[in-house]
């Protein structure tokens, strides 16, 4: 993965994969998703950056060790013991 932000252009490009681009879809304003043939996520591109994120020049990258709370499946309840 590959993060680029472009201050002259003030866009903030995040590269999935390597894959070839077949078509583009700007799902918002500004917001441009890439899609290789197979229909595979490639890229996003935020056009304006600046005006969406606090600092486009500053990128923070982390691996999580467990999965977010959010991630985890509640279990469900046990009847009838």
């Amino acid at each position: 993965m590959k993060v680029i932000y472009d201050k002259e252009s003030d866009t903030l490009s995040i590269i999935l994969s390597q894959g070839k681009v077949a078509t583009s879809d700007e799902v918002r304003e500004g917001l441009i998703l890439d899609y290789d043939k197979a229909g595979h996520l490639v890229s996003l591109e935020l056009l304006d950056a600046s005006e969406e994120i606090r600092e486009p020049e500053s990128v923070e990258f982390a691996l999580a060790t467990e999965p977010a709370p959010s991630l985890l499946k509640e279990k469900p309840a046990k009847y009838g013991k």
